[in-house]
């Protein structure tokens, strides 16, 4: 059995993970119903709606487990040995069944078919490098605030996706466990299940040149 703060720190990873991605499907129906067919201004509502939910998110939930939301955050972390294997796993797990669910959570809340598979194709290694970079730049500011700043890694993480949803190609999923999850949902947020692979592929990519880097980066100086 596994002990209670392990638990609770599963719960937490799952029902934030939920959470994010309940804010990130909803606010991607809201603002597309509201546009009026301005697909810039349904983009622009999903962003800062997912900018400032995972503020909130990540404040709320890091003092239980970190708030991770994310596989190759986790990933991340056990390449740097500051998790160990079975704490990794798990919290993956917990972030997959968590964005599925909340995935379902938006779309009953906006009174949409739960099951779903998208249509929405992204295709080409345009879309493959941009989640890359965009995956590169996440692990980066985690690693960078934490090290430096750690009281801002909310608000830094907040800012960093919201740039990004602009500034790449790919809208920055950024995520794994999203990137599952968003090709359950044939809405704005969607991502055809044919354009995951190429996805997942370039997040594990940045994820895992940005470990090497900014570990290189950061190490301290030892005294000559």
């Amino acid at each position: 059995m596994l002990p209670a703060g392990m638990i609770r720190r599963i719960v937490s990873e799952g029902v934030g993970t939920a959470l994010l991605l309940a804010v990130v499907v909803g606010s991607g129906i809201m603002g597309e119903r509201l546009a009026g067919g301005n697909a810039a201004l349904a983009l622009l509502g999903n962003t800062v709606a997912t900018g400032a939910g995972l503020v909130v998110l990540i404040s709320v939930f890091a003092p239980v487990s970190g708030a991770h939301f994310n596989p190759v955050v986790t990933l991340a972390f056990w390449l740097r040995r500051q998790f160990d294997r079975r704490t990794a796993l798990a919290y993956v797990g917990a972030q997959v069944v968590g964005a599925v669910l909340g995935v379902w959570l938006a779309h009953a809340m906006f009174a949409e078919p739960l099951l779903q598979l998208s249509t929405k194709l992204r295709p080409g290694p345009a879309q493959g490098l941009a989640e890359c970079v965009a995956t590169f730049g996440l692990i980066g500011t985690v690693f960078g605030t934490q090290r430096s700043q750690p009281a801002f890694t909310p608000m830094a993480v907040g800012l960093y996706i919201t740039a990004a949803y602009w500034f790449t190609a790919s809208t920055s999923f950024a995520n794994p466990a999203v990137t599952l999850a968003r090709s359950l949902s044939d809405t704005f947020a969607g991502i055809a299940p044919a354009s995951v692979p190429l996805f997942i592929g370039g997040q594990l990519a940045g994820a895992l040149v940005a470990v090497a880097f900014f570990t290189w980066l950061f190490q301290e100086e030892r005294p000559q």
